[in-house]
């Protein structure tokens, strides 16, 4: 079951990934995340990093159908995505796999590391519009070369989807959290 920390977090991915703001996902709002996605320089049409993006972005979308659209509707509700929480950390390997795309989608200009440019525009494509993230970058730079290696970025991924704890700079990779009040 998800802690406060992660409902506050995953109510903030799920507003990023609902893209016509309906109140639940369902395939569009991943056809729609991947067409963000594909709007990255390094993601050119018909590109096979192109081709990658798709089948990451809809393969979680089928993945969320067959593992928590519990009455099989085609939609997923937060209640659903919450229910998520407790299958991720059984997914490493996959949640892994999703970094390696979105770090060579993310990573502009090739040269194998994310800088704090290219962080940026993770976050905004993310969540679809500018999000402040002052800070951000160098609570998640922690070997502090203004870099994000592939390595790095890995963790960090990891540690978005799958950490419960706040400290774990990881949760900051898509923006600050917000907190209720």
């Amino acid at each position: 079951m998800a802690s406060e920390f992660q409902r506050d977090k995953l109510v903030n991915m799920f507003r990023a990934f609902d893209a016509d703001d309906n109140g639940y996902l369902d395939e569009h709002d991943f056809q729609a995340l991947a067409e963000r996605w594909k709007g990255l320089p390094r993601v050119s049409p018909g590109s096979e990093l192109a081709v990658r993006v798709d089948t990451v972005v809809l393969g979680w979308w089928d993945h969320l159908a067959a593992n928590v659209d519990t009455n099989k509707d085609g939609k997923v509700d937060l209640d659903e995505i919450l229910a998520m929480v407790d299958l991720l950390p059984a997914m490493r390997e996959v949640v892994a796999a999703t970094a390696e795309t979105v770090f060579d989608a993310v990573d502009e200009n090739g040269d194998g590391r994310i800088s704090p440019v290219e962080h940026r525009r993770l976050v905004d494509t993310w969540h679809g519009e500018t999000v402040d993230i002052a800070d951000v970058f160098d609570h998640l730079d922690q070997d502090r070369d203004g870099y994000l290696s592939r390595a790095e970025f890995t963790e960090l991924w990891i540690q978005f989807w799958i950490s419960d704890d706040p400290a774990d700079p990881g949760n900051l990779l898509c923006g600050p959290v917000p907190t209720r009040t």
